[in-house]
């Protein structure tokens, strides 16, 4: 468990400010967190989508941005991760699993620990925040998501901007700002992850219905 001394606050003081800054709004938590920790913060994005993208390099153009290369990602993802990187100009580090995950396939008990969890783990080494576009309506498993949490895992802040979002702030975000839509969103992935493991999303069903489809696993692990 964090202590005070770990984080620089107790937790009452975390709690309030996480709520604060879901009051002031998510570039309002952006800039906290930049302004706080520079290049010391890093975003981790899926790029199912580019709102936090848009949003992050409005208050710092410089910023790191993650982007997880599992090897098992559709052909669209990659090129919507290019579109996007030559967008933004963006500083993106791309990462890759190393030689163990060879033996674990996408869709195995350990693809996602292999492919995800550590090279993210050695993408923030040296970090002290990273930032994500995580959202309480992506699943019930991330429906007490704050804005602003102690990631005791990683021993650093975690940043959640769009946690209070929608997904419909998310289409009337990208419809405003006129941003790039990920080409598989028209063929109805709504949750968009490895090609393995990711179906379209029939209608009446939950966005996140077409992730690993055949099997009760809810989460990666990146969050958990």
């Amino acid at each position: 468990m964090a202590t005070a001394g770990d984080i620089g606050m107790d937790t009452a003081e975390l709690a309030a400010l996480s709520a604060r800054l879901e009051q002031e709004g998510a570039a309002a938590a952006i800039r906290w967190a930049l302004d706080r920790f520079g290049s010391a913060a890093a975003l981790a994005c899926s790029f199912q989508d580019c709102v936090i993208v848009d949003l992050a390099t409005r208050v710092d153009p410089g910023l790191e941005v993650v982007f997880l290369d599992t090897g098992f990602h559709f052909p669209e993802t990659l090129q919507f991760v290019e579109e996007v990187r030559a967008r933004y100009h963006l500083n993106l580090t791309v990462t890759h699993p190393d030689a163990s995950a060879a033996a674990w396939p996408c869709g195995t008990s350990e693809c996602c620990q292999r492919r995800k969890v550590e090279p993210l783990f050695r993408a923030l080494q040296g970090k002290e925040a990273w930032l994500t576009g995580l959202k309480r309506c992506d699943a019930s498993t991330r429906s007490n998501t704050p804005v602003l949490a102690w990631d005791q895992t990683r021993r650093m802040f975690k940043v959640n901007p769009l946690a209070a979002w929608s997904d419909d702030d998310i289409t009337r975000y990208i419809s405003d700002h006129d941003l790039p839509v990920h080409p598989l969103i028209a063929k109805g992935y709504l949750s968009i992850g490895c090609a393995p493991t990711t179906r379209p999303v029939r209608a009446g069903e939950d966005p996140r219905a077409g992730r690993w489809a055949d099997s009760d696993k809810t989460e990666c692990g990146l969050h958990t």
